[in-house]
């Protein structure tokens, strides 16, 4: 991957961010909106939002990168050639869209043959855009533009730990998040993707989820890798197939939480 490449491969991605913005907006908080539900049991839903914005993005590829695959959450994969694979998460947290918060975002990754090696969250009511890869990572947003760095390592009980739902996954699961959370100094909940984009900008230290689809996790992974920060399954293995998922600012809060963690695997 020559630097040509990679700034083409941004270049494309804030095209795909910018579409999906322009499409996404109108709908937020929008009178009347409304979702689908994809369960049977439980709530999963869907709207016109996510759709819409897969769509563009998905047509913003067609032209730029006719090459590469994609895998969306929406409408599922499309075969290439390249040997790069988009993976598109239009809205993470549509619960959240649909509630009204901002902490949902616009999923946007490129993964080659050994995983994610680009990263972009992008929160378009609040303007913040996060992206990373290839050793660098950046954002920009109202207060102006800034490199992006985790906060490195520090003891657990002096960590903030996100993660989006109470419950977590299974009762296991659950469980193993709990053990972690009654070690660190702070732990919130309800965050959706945003999370992931605070660990990378060195405001948080862990965040800890479970039941993850691949589009969950691609673009995160290689925004904090690019920060400095590390991403693994709760075995320390590779996480970008989704499942559980342990992601640290430093080497000490990870280790710290994967041996509570890997009890619960």
């Amino acid at each position: 991957m020559t630097q040509h490449d990679f700034q083409e491969i941004t270049r494309t991605a804030h095209a795909l961010a910018e579409a999906a913005r322009g499409v996404v907006l109108p709908y937020f908080r929008s009178a009347g909106l409304s979702a689908e539900n994809k369960l049977s049991e439980g709530f999963d839903p869907v709207t016109a939002a996510d759709k819409a914005a897969e769509q563009v993005m998905r047509s913003v590829l067609a032209e730029k990168r006719p090459d590469d695959a994609i895998i969306g959450e929406e409408f599922g994969v499309r075969a290439g050639r390249s040997g790069l694979t988009w993976v598109l998460d239009p809205i993470d947290g549509t619960r959240g869209f649909l509630a009204g918060t901002p902490t949902w975002g616009v999923l946007i990754s490129v993964c080659d043959a050994g995983g994610p090696i680009f990263g972009m969250i992008d929160q378009p009511y609040v303007g913040e855009r996060f992206w990373g890869g290839f050793g660098t990572a950046e954002m920009t947003g109202p207060m102006g533009d800034s490199s992006l760095r985790v906060r490195g390592s520090r003891v657990l009980s002096e960590a903030i730990l996100f993660t989006t739902f109470p419950e977590v996954g299974t009762m296991a699961e659950r469980a193993g998040f709990e053990a972690v959370a009654q070690h660190v100094k702070l732990t919130r909940f309800g965050m959706d993707c945003y999370a992931y984009a605070l660990l990378a900008a060195g405001q948080i230290d862990l965040v800890i989820e479970a039941g993850l689809s691949n589009y969950d996790i691609c673009a995160p992974i290689a925004l904090i890798e690019a920060a400095g920060g590390i991403v693994t399954d709760w075995k320390g293995g590779k996480a970008h197939d989704g499942g559980r998922v342990l992601a640290a600012a430093g080497e000490e809060q990870h280790k710290a939480a994967l041996d509570i963690l890997s009890r619960f695997s």
